[in-house]
C-alpha cells in the first residue's frame, strides 16, 4: 500500500495510526515476531487454561470482532 501510494512504510504507517487508529495503543502495526510469541504462548502449557477466546494480537488497530 505505501509504495502505492508513493510514501515509505514508516512513513505509511505514522500516517494511518494518524488518521484512521489514533487510538490504537502501541501505534504502529505487530511484528510477526510478536504474532509469533502470542501463538507460541496459545499452543504451550502456560496457556491451558485459556480457551473459547478469540485472542487479538493487533496493537488495537481492529475495532472489533464482532
Amino acid at each position: 500500500m505505501a509504495k502505492d501510494q508513493g510514501t515509505d512504510r514508516e512513513s505509511f504507517e505514522r500516517e494511518f495510526f494518524r488518521s484512521a487508529r489514533p487510538s490504537s495503543i502501541i501505534q504502529r502495526f505487530a511484528t510477526p515476531e510478536e504474532v509469533a510469541v502470542a501463538v507460541a504462548f496459545v499452543c504451550s502449557p502456560l496457556a491451558a487454561a485459556i480457551n473459547g477466546t478469540a485472542l487479538r494480537v493487533d496493537g488495537g488497530v481492529v475495532r472489533s470482532i464482532a
